[in-house]
Order: structure tokens, then C-alpha cells, then sequence
């Protein structure tokens, strides 16, 4: 028989569970779940990339996104690289569009550009809901959420960059509000790198050759653009020895993008700078080497292997080393000065 006394002592052997102790294990094996799912997304959205289904890559790591951590090197690059190949597709669409549509314009064909123009506003459409897709993803979700100087700059640089491309294909105010916009988070992105990142750094070099991308192509200043370009490229020159081995070719790579858009862009500049109406004078601009991603390492969309009047055999040495960054769809596009080899990213 069992006395009271007894069992009451009993009781003491029995594990104390509070209130709190099952709300924390609670939390735990939630924190768990959430970190295998993160796990999760990742690997499909590297499967995903593997397979060239961008969209599906985009979905995937849109889900890590919005969870509301601060993103490892990896994430956010497999986040960059998805949406670039999703965007940089539609925008060489709408190029192709509109060089089209010009060509038909100027040989009268008012059927085919009426064609032309209602399939160049779908790609528009197409552009703006990626643009404006992954702009709310990084204000309300990445940059609040960025922990680092290097994070904030890669976001900051990586909203201006959609703003940009917003730009390109807009008109009148939509334009000038998206380059407003653009320039904004570009120059918060520079005030970060400034701050927290070397001159050597890949992600403030890169930020450097968008932003000057940005000048000259959105602005219409080939000057700002050069002084930009020039003053990035002087930095880092400056402080080439304190380059670690790991980022060595990566800020080299950038490095000489910037070096051969002064070369291109040195020649749009007129000699007086302006034009006798005091306009900047811009027209037939020689393509740009535009977007290095930033490392750890996505290419933009807009990287292009130049062969300037087909003088420039540095840059076919220059695609094979620089083709491993990027993936193997490719396309030729002709202009009256500049053939250039156009690589899509991985």
C-alpha cells in the first residue's frame, strides 16, 4: 500500500513543465521547421537554376525573401541571379521590339507597327510587374532587414538598378520619376560603400560602373559618367596591393569594364561639352559595358563583350575568362560602330 506521503514525493521525480518551457520548445521546433523550409527553397531554386527555369528559381527564393531574415552571400545572390534572367530576358525582347519598330516606322508600315507597338507594351507590362515585384521586396522586406554595410549596399544598388530599368522603357514623367528614384538609391547605396567598403571591394565597384551606366545612359551625360567611371577606377588603382587573392579577379574584372566604358564614352563627349543651345550633345552612343552584379558573382544582363570597330582582341580573350560567371544563351547585337557579343548571366 501507498501512503500519501509517499506519493506526494513521487511527485517530485516527475519533470517540473511550466507554461513558458512549452511555449520555448514550441518556438524551437518552429524555428526548425522554418530554417529545413528555408533549406528547402534554397535547393530548389539552385535546381531550378541549373535547369534554366528562371521563373521557378525566382519563386523559390522570392519565399526565402520574404521571410523576413537577413539573406546569406548565397541567397542574395541566387535571389539577384533569378531575377535578372527573368528581366534581362524581356528587356533584350524590348530592344529588339523597338529597333523593329523603328525600322517599320521609317518604311511607312502603319499595320505592322500598330503589331509592333501593341507587342512592345506587352513586354512593357511584363517589365514593369518584375521591376515594381522585386523594388516592394527590397523595401519592405531586404533592406530593412540587412544587417551589414555590404548587404545594404548590395540592396540599395540592387533597387536602383529596377529603377533604372524602369527608366529605359518609360516616358515623360513615369521616366523622370523613375530616374529620380534610380538616382536616390544609388547615391544611398555610395554613401554605405563610402563608408564601410574599400575601393577595391567588388560591390562598390560594381555599384560604381552601374551608377555611371546610369549616367550615361538614363541621364545623357557622358561626362558625370567618366568622371564617375574614372574616379572608381583611380580608388582602386590606388589601393591595388591591399587586395585579397579571393576577390583579386572579381575587382580586376569590374575594374576593366570601367577602364573600356571611359575609352567608349570619352569619345561622346563634344569638345566645348555642350551644344550652342546649351543641350548636351548624345547622340549615336556607343553601347555600354554595363552591371556587374556585384560578387559573389552575378553579371547583369547588360554585360557585353565589346569589339569596338573590331580592333579590341583583349575582349575576345576577356569573354572566355569571363564566361564562366555567365551562362551559355548568347546573341549578336550590330550597331553601326560597336558589334558586341551579348552574354546573358547565369
Amino acid at each position: 500500500m501507498i501512503n500519501g506521503s509517499a506519493t506526494a514525493a513521487s511527485l517530485h521525480l516527475l519533470p517540473h513543465v511550466t507554461g513558458s518551457s512549452i511555449a520555448e520548445e514550441k518556438s524551437f521546433g518552429s524555428a526548425m521547421a522554418s530554417q529545413q523550409e528555408r533549406e528547402n527553397f534554397v535547393f530548389v531554386a539552385k535546381l531550378a537554376e541549373q535547369a534554366e527555369r528562371y521563373d521557378e528559381m525566382l519563386d523559390a527564393m522570392k519565399k526565402v525573401a520574404n521571410l523576413g531574415v537577413d539573406l546569406t552571400v548565397e541567397e542574395r545572390n541566387l535571389l539577384s541571379v533569378g531575377y535578372k534572367n527573368v528581366v534581362g530576358a524581356r528587356r533584350a525582347s524590348w530592344r529588339i521590339l523597338s529597333s523593329i519598330e523603328q525600322k517599320e516606322e521609317a518604311k511607312g508600315n502603319e499595320s505592322h507597327v500598330r503589331n509592333i507597338k501593341e507587342y512592345r507594351q506587352k513586354v512593357e507590362s511584363e517589365l514593369f510587374n518584375i521591376c515594381t515585384d522585386i523594388i516592394a521586396l527590397l523595401d519592405e522586406h531586404l533592406i530593412p532587414s540587412a544587417s551589414a554595410g555590404e548587404s545594404s549596399v548590395f540592396y540599395h544598388k540592387m533597387k536602383a538598378d529596377y529603377y533604372r530599368y524602369l527608366a529605359e522603357f518609360k516616358a515623360a514623367d513615369d521616366k523622370k520619376e523613375a530616374a529620380e528614384q534610380s538616382f536616390k538609391a544609388y547615391e544611398a547605396a555610395t554613401k554605405v560603400a563610402e563608408a564601410d567598403l574599400t575601393p577595391t571591394h567588388p560591390i562598390r565597384l560594381g555599384l560604381a560602373l552601374n551608377f555611371s551606366v546610369f549616367y550615361y545612359e538614363i541621364m545623357n551625360s557622358p561626362e558625370r559618367a567618366c568622371h564617375l567611371a574614372k574616379q572608381a577606377f583611380d580608388e582602386a588603382i590606388s589601393e591595388l596591393d591591399t587586395l585579397s587573392e579571393e576577390s583579386y579577379k572579381d575587382s580586376t574584372l569590374i575594374m576593366q569594364l570601367l577602364r573600356d566604358n571611359l575609352t567608349l564614352w570619352t569619345s561622346d563627349i563634344p569638345e566645348d561639352g555642350v551644344t550652342e543651345d546649351g543641350v548636351k550633345e548624345n547622340s549615336g552612343k556607343t553601347a555600354a559595358v554595363e552591371d556587374a552584379e556585384s560578387l559573389d558573382f552575378d553579371i547583369d544582363e547588360g554585360y557585353n563583350c565589346l569589339f569596338h570597330n573590331l580592333n579590341y582582341g583583349f575582349w575576345m580573350q576577356f569573354a572566355v575568362k569571363a564566361k564562366r560567371y555567365l551562362n551559355k544563351h548568347d546573341g549578336i547585337y550590330v550597331n553601326s560602330e560597336v558589334k558586341a557579343c551579348h552574354y546573358l548571366n547565369a
